[in-house]
């Protein structure tokens, strides 16, 4: 009985203290820096993409490109594969690339390999339920001409208390022709994050 008393007590006071403690949101603007734990997060994600694609867009094969062929150039954006041991959504980082290209408006964007197999389906559907004349005919996608794709790796150096994190983002622009590589992108992003009396 003197157990279960006591375990009742402890019960409730931590009831009690559960109680007492609040939860505090606070709703921000999207392009606010937060950086918490220190993390690769969204705005790595966005700042790295702007960059990069800035500065893609700006070597000399989109000029070329444009001289050869009088057009934009179309990109689709393959795997970014994520080697650092941190989870890492690397699909977000993919969008925020591809919304940069297409805000760029000097290259055109064709949709991922995804993307088109669920726009495929849709076309054969209409052959079969859409009239003649709004129905989307097959094989007259516009092929991508280059291909993005690449990888986010780190490097950790950490100490009790303290810890350097190192990111490495390499892109790399391919010609789907030829194969070669038109643009290798390279950014760095470098974190100290410091916690007094705390180990990682």
């Amino acid at each position: 009985m003197k157990k279960f008393l006591v375990l009742l007590a402890v019960l409730s006071a931590a009831l009690i203290f559960s109680s007492c403690a609040t939860t505090s949101v606070q709703r921000v603007s999207t392009d606010t820096v937060t950086d918490l734990s220190g993390r690769w997060n969204d705005t790595d994600a966005q700042l790295v993409a702007e960059q990069m694609v800035k500065e893609a867009l700006e070597f000399p094969w989109l000029n070329k490109f444009l001289k050869a062929q009088g057009r934009n150039p179309r990109i689709i954006v393959g795997t970014i594969s994520n080697k650092t041991d941190e989870h890492i959504d690397t699909d977000v980082f993919r969008k925020s690339i591809e919304r940069e290209l297409i805000k760029s408006g000097t290259v055109d964007f064709v949709a991922s390999k995804d993307d088109r197999s669920e726009v495929r389906d849709e076309r054969e559907d209409q052959q079969e339920y859409s009239s003649d004349d709004t129905a989307k005919k097959f094989k007259a996608e516009a092929a991508a001409d280059y291909m993005l794709k690449g990888e986010v790796t780190s490097v950790v150096d950490q100490i009790e208390g303290k810890k350097a994190v190192f990111y490495q983002v390499d892109l790399n622009l391919i010609d789907l022709q030829s194969n070669q590589i038109v643009w290798p992108g390279e950014k760095q992003i470098k974190k100290i994050i410091e916690r007094p009396g705390v180990g990682f």
